[in-house]
C-alpha cells in the first residue's frame, strides 16, 4: 500500500475525473470509492472521493474525506483540497471553521487567487460584506492588468484597507 501518487494512480484518477458527469455523480463516486478500496488511506484518492461527494451536493460526506486527505497532500492537490474543504465548510454554515481554514490556506499559498476569492465568499456568507469586498478589491488590484485599473490602483487599495478595517 502506498500513500504516494504514482504515475499509474495519477492516470487512473485522471481517467475517473475525465468521465465525471456533474449531473449524475453516482458513477464517479462509485469509481473513486472502488479505487479507495484498492488504495486504502491514499490521500490523493481520499481527496477525489471527497470531491466527488462534494460535487454531488453531499457536503457532509465530503468533509471526512477532505480531513483525512489533507495531512498527506502537498502542492497543487493540497491547495485544491483546502479550497474545496473551506468551501464545503461554508456551505454547511460552519463559517468560523471555513474562515480559519482560508486564513491558513492563504498564508500557505499566498499566490492563490482562487483561495482569496473563496475566502471572500465565506466572509460574505458570514455577514462580513465589507471584508469580502475588500478581499476582492485586492485580488483586482493585484491581478487585473489594465491601464484603467492601474490608474486607480492606489484608490482601490485604499478602499480595500478602509473596508477591511470596518
Amino acid at each position: 500500500m502506498t500513500t504516494d501518487l504514482t504515475p499509474e494512480l495519477a492516470a487512473t484518477i485522471q481517467e475517473g475525473f475525465a468521465r465525471r458527469d456533474r449531473a449524475n455523480m453516482g458513477p464517479t463516486i462509485a469509481f473513486f470509492e472502488k479505487l479507495l478500496g484498492e488504495h486504502p488511506d491514499n490521500p490523493y484518492v481520499l481527496y477525489e472521493v471527497g470531491g466527488s461527494y462534494d460535487t454531488a451536493g453531499q457536503e457532509e460526506a465530503a468533509v471526512g474525506y477532505y480531513e483525512r486527505a489533507l495531512p498527506g497532500l502537498s502542492g497543487e492537490t493540497r491547495r485544491k483540497c483546502l479550497l474545496q474543504y473551506g468551501s464545503t465548510l461554508r456551505n454547511l454554515g460552519r463559517f468560523d471553521e471555513s474562515l480559519d481554514l482560508f486564513k491558513k490556506a492563504c498564508a500557505e499559498y499566498p499566490e492563490s487567487d482562487s483561495l482569496r476569492v473563496f475566502k471572500a465568499l465565506t466572509l460574505h456568507a458570514a455577514g462580513l460584506q465589507d471584508k469580502a469586498l475588500a478581499t476582492l478589491l485586492l485580488v483586482i488590484a493585484d491581478k487585473v492588468d489594465s491601464a484603467e485599473i492601474k490608474r486607480y490602483e492606489a484608490a482601490i487599495r485604499g478602499n480595500a484597507d478602509y473596508l477591511a478595517g470596518r
